[in-house]
């Protein structure tokens, strides 16, 4: 406790009478528990899962995996076409020790979290995605959204392939921090296009949506 505690910060930022909240998230770690052979060995889509929190410190890992910040010039844990980086991380937040529920944007630059929206999503988001349990009941949904003209403005059309591309980095980065923190997840691509962004409130468009909770 005392550690979340020290590192959970939660920074009022006034903008327009609007009121932010940013969490700062713990350092990674670079050495994990079994070897990435094992990882890739014992992956498996995951759907459904214990009801137990996760902790401000899974949750800081499996942000920076999925495409967190590895070089001060920017290098990422996920590789990006021209390092034009399309992507935008979000993570809905349901059941973690020290976090409010809610929408969060995750700030790869800062390892931080902002708040987009209060409240507990999980319920509106399985609805969009078919009503898949999966969705409802996980501690956190991470969600990959794309602005594919930061990919395609340099690329044309072609650019469209390594947005998805990206996208697919990502998801095995997912897959296989999960299993080395003793985690369960799954990639979701089927759900409702148009209704996930209402429930999230964004313009970008969304291409996978990834719960983690414990197997």
């Amino acid at each position: 406790m005392k550690n979340i505690i020290f590192f959970l910060v939660l920074i009022s930022l006034f903008i327009g009478g609007e009121v932010m909240k940013r969490i700062k998230l713990l350092p990674p770690d670079f050495k994990g528990r079994i070897s990435v052979e094992e990882s890739l060995k014992n992956r498996r889509s995951i759907r459904s899962y214990k009801q137990v929190p996760l902790t401000l410190k899974e949750l800081s890992q499996i942000l920076w995996a999925t495409d967190g910040k590895t070089a001060d010039w920017g290098g990422r844990t996920a590789p990006s076409a021209g390092a034009t980086y399309p992507l935008e991380i979000y993570v809905i937040v349901g059941s973690v020790e020290g976090v409010p529920a809610g929408l969060y944007h995750y700030e790869i630059d800062t390892h931080s979290l902002t708040l987009i929206k209060e409240g507990d999503l999980r319920v509106e988001l399985s609805k969009a995605a078919l009503n898949q349990l999966s969705v409802k009941t996980a501690p956190i949904t991470i969600i990959i959204s794309a602005i594919f003209e930061r990919t395609t403005n340099r690329y044309g059309k072609r650019g469209e392939n390594y947005v998805y591309i990206e996208v697919g980095h990502c998801g095995q980065n997912i897959h296989l921090q999960a299993e080395s923190l003793g985690l369960g997840t799954v990639m979701i691509g089927a759900f409702e296009d148009e209704k996930v962004k209402k429930v999230l409130g964004i313009k970008e468009d969304v291409i996978y949506l990834c719960p983690v909770g414990r197997k």
